[in-house]
C-alpha cells in the first residue's frame, strides 16, 4: 500500500476495537452474535424457492430454519453498503479484476483469481457451516 492510501484508511486496531464494541452491544442489547454464513444459505434457498418451491419446502434444514430476510441478512447487506460508502468517502474505491498484490504473486489472469476466490469461498463456507456458524 502506498503512503497516500495509508493516510486515508482507518487504523486496523481502531476498526477491530470498534467492531468488538459493536459485537458486545449486539449481544447485550439484542442477544445476537455476528454471523453471515446462514445468510448465504438462506439467500440460496430464497432464489431456489423462486424456481422450485417444492424442493425447498421439503428440505429438513429449511423446515427448521425458514429462508427469509432477517436481521442477519440485513447485517450482511449493511456490511456491503457500509464498506462501499467508506471506500467512496475515503477516495480509495477502485474496480480491479486483479489487484497488484495478487498480480505480483500469481500473474494477471482474472479467471485464475476468480476460480481461486470461488474455491476459497467454498472452503470458508464449508468450515463455517460445519462449525454451525
Amino acid at each position: 500500500m502506498s503512503d497516500e492510501t495509508n493516510n486515508r484508511s482507518w487504523s486496523p486496531y481502531l476498526a477491530g476495537a470498534l467492531s468488538g464494541l459493536v459485537l458486545i452491544l449486539s449481544v447485550w442489547i439484542a442477544g445476537k452474535y455476528f454471523g453471515a454464513s446462514t445468510t448465504f444459505v438462506r439467500s440460496a434457498a430464497m432464489i431456489e424457492n423462486t424456481f422450485r418451491p417444492e424442493a425447498v419446502s421439503t428440505m429438513d434444514y429449511f423446515i427448521k430454519n425458514t429462508a427469509k430476510i432477517d436481521w442477519q441478512w440485513m447485517f450482511v447487506v449493511g456490511i456491503l453498503a457500509g464498506s462501499f460508502i467508506a471506500a467512496m468517502a475515503s477516495g480509495t474505491f477502485k474496480l480491479k479484476a486483479v489487484p497488484p498484490m495478487w498480480e505480483s504473486r500469481f500473474g494477471t489472469s482474472p479467471v485464475k483469481r476468480g476460480v481461486v476466490a470461488f474455491c476459497g469461498g467454498i472452503v470458508a463456507m464449508f468450515g463455517a457451516r460445519l462449525a454451525d456458524g
